[in-house]
């Protein structure tokens, strides 16, 4: 039998499958970051994956930069993550959601033209669209201060519990792709001299003072944490990358989370890391960057991964479950579509047994 087709629990969660729908940002929550009935009926689409990672999900208002991205901040958010659980639920699925601050990425027209926050004064490099228009550059963000910091473990924190409360099965932490924690893991972002900059175990302080908060809020077997050794987005770098994950790692091994979520792109600018960081990791690990059917599941079998996250293929497949099951041929997405408003290349695309609604 595949293993792929195996079941598995991480933390609390039984998963049906290995077959992991990866946090796919799509640009659906409205002006208010609001889940949809839209949403909803997304997700159910795609319960059959052994766990779905719901998008990055603002914690704050001040950490929301992406255009009609969700938050989990506000009770109306909440109940909006309640009809997602409930529709995922109802077909016999698992969802977590991801906990997001952009940090440095977010622009101040989000904000009321406030500066945006971040480990350093240090200006990420890229753009976004924002309510004001297209391409808008990044800015120098302000330096967080010890009652900043404070104010963001609460904001997680009290994420996490709207989570729960929603129903939803837990959360991911977004540790990775250059947004706030990774803005105070890596040297490039982060050129503090107090206690959370300088050394590798300074710089990591911020990371596991955000999973402590969050674990001790709803529990460590509900929690997961997404980190990215290799990802270079916004030209966000480490000069001791290898030093700095090996060692954020070690320190998740001692929270017992339901599970390590690794991203890295195959194959990478620098040295590929899960290999390594695999041996360091104690607990469930999904593994994620690229991956097919075979390849997930020689990575499985060679013991590199408990689980494989599946991106794009699931934009296009929401039954891509039945159809690795099959062998069916996948479909390929509409990328004129990823963030566009409305049920178009959204939940209209095709499953082996008819349409997608």
């Amino acid at each position: 039998m595949s293993k792929l087709f195996e079941k598995l629990k991480l933390g609390s969660t039984q998963l049906n499958n290995r077959i992991i729908m990866a946090p796919l940002t799509r640009g659906r929550a409205g002006a208010e970051g609001v889940p949809s009935d839209l949403m909803a009926e997304y997700y159910r689409q795609r319960a059959s994956a052994g766990l779905i990672i719901a998008e990055a999900t603002a914690v704050s208002e001040d950490g929301r930069g992406w255009l009609n991205s969700p938050g989990l901040f506000n009770d109306a958010q909440q109940a909006g993550w309640e009809k997602v659980a409930r529709a995922v639920h109802e077909k016999s699925g698992a969802i977590f959601v991801q906990l997001w601050h952009m940090g440095a990425a977010v622009h101040p027209d989000f904000i009321d033209g406030q500066q945006p926050l971040s480990a350093s004064e240090v200006k990420l490099s890229g753009q976004l669209p924002t309510p004001k228009g297209r391409d808008r550059v990044f800015v120098t963000p302000r330096a967080m201060s010890p009652s900043d910091i404070d104010q963001q473990l609460k904001n997680f924190s009290s994420a996490a519990r709207r989570a729960i409360d929603a129903g939803l099965d837990g959360v991911e932490i977004h540790a990775a792709n250059g947004f706030l924690i990774d803005q105070f893991t890596r040297d490039s972002s982060n050129q503090r001299r107090d206690e959370y900059g300088g050394s590798v175990e300074n710089r990591l302080r911020f990371m596991r003072r955000v999973v402590e908060a969050v674990c001790e809020e709803i529990g460590s077997d509900k929690v997961g944490i997404r980190l990215s050794p290799t990802n270079s987005q916004w030209d966000i770098a480490d000069s001791e990358y290898k030093e700095t994950f090996s060692a954020a790692v070690k320190q998740l091994n001692t929270f017992n989370l339901a599970y390590l979520h690794l991203f890295e792109n195959k194959p990478p600018v620098l040295d590929y890391m899960t290999p390594l960081l695999r041996e360091h990791y104690r607990g469930r690990l999904i593994i994620n960057g690229g991956y097919n059917q075979a390849s997930a599941e020689q990575a499985i079998t060679a013991g590199l991964g408990d689980a494989v996250a599946f991106g794009s293929p699931f934009i296009a497949n929401p039954d891509l479950v039945a159809r690795y099951q099959a062998g069916a041929e996948l479909a390929q997405l509409n990328s004129e579509t990823l963030y566009t408003p409305g049920p178009a290349g959204y939940v209209d695309y095709a499953t082996l047994t008819g349409t997608g609604r």
